[in-house]
């Protein structure tokens, strides 16, 4: 897992809060995997869609399969964290999200505090067959990856009538 702030094309703040520690005012280890969760829903709604409304829409939901956490240097209450976000690799039926957690305001080859990788699969909510990434969602992190540019939803017809809510859910297929 690559390890610079520059090396990750999104970012956004957070601050810690109170819930998110324990009484010495430390974040514990749960609150890691909402930070993960802010960041991949951010990630995927700068592409221009909604991890939530396309599952609900039946175009393509996940599930985590897999969740690696390396903690090198706490986190505390009020602190301000930059999230930062990148999609490593997208296989057959999954991706791999990469989040590296650095110290808000630093410089471009600051260490991270904290990087996870979580392993998504795509699946069919009804049956938990294992389904493919959509060719539109690969292209969408294709080109924001590879050039930092967000194709305009418009091009692919079907994920914008499903982040639209305008869509059947698809059916199952082998």
């Amino acid at each position: 897992m690559t390890q610079r702030r520059s090396d990750y094309p999104f970012g956004l703040d957070v601050r810690v809060r109170w819930q998110e520690c324990d009484a010495q005012g430390i974040a514990f280890n749960g609150s890691y995997l909402g930070w993960l969760e802010i960041a991949q829903a951010e990630y995927f709604r700068n592409l221009g869609f909604s991890i939530y409304r396309v599952a609900a829409a039946g175009y393509f939901d996940s599930a985590v399969a897999k969740v690696t956490i390396e903690y090198k240097a706490p986190v505390r209450v009020d602190e301000m964290l930059d999230l930062r976000a990148r999609v490593a690799r997208i296989g057959n039926t999954s991706l791999a999200l990469e989040v590296a957690i650095f110290a808000e305001g630093g410089a471009p080859d600051d260490a991270p505090l904290t990087t996870i990788e979580a392993i998504y699969v795509g699946f069919y909510a009804d049956t938990g067959r294992t389904r493919r990434v959509p060719d539109s969602i690969r292209e969408l992190v294709e080109s924001w990856e590879s050039a930092g540019a967000v194709l305009p939803l418009a091009t692919f017809p079907e994920l914008a009538a499903a982040q639209s809510g305008s869509v059947e859910p698809a059916a199952p297929t082998n």
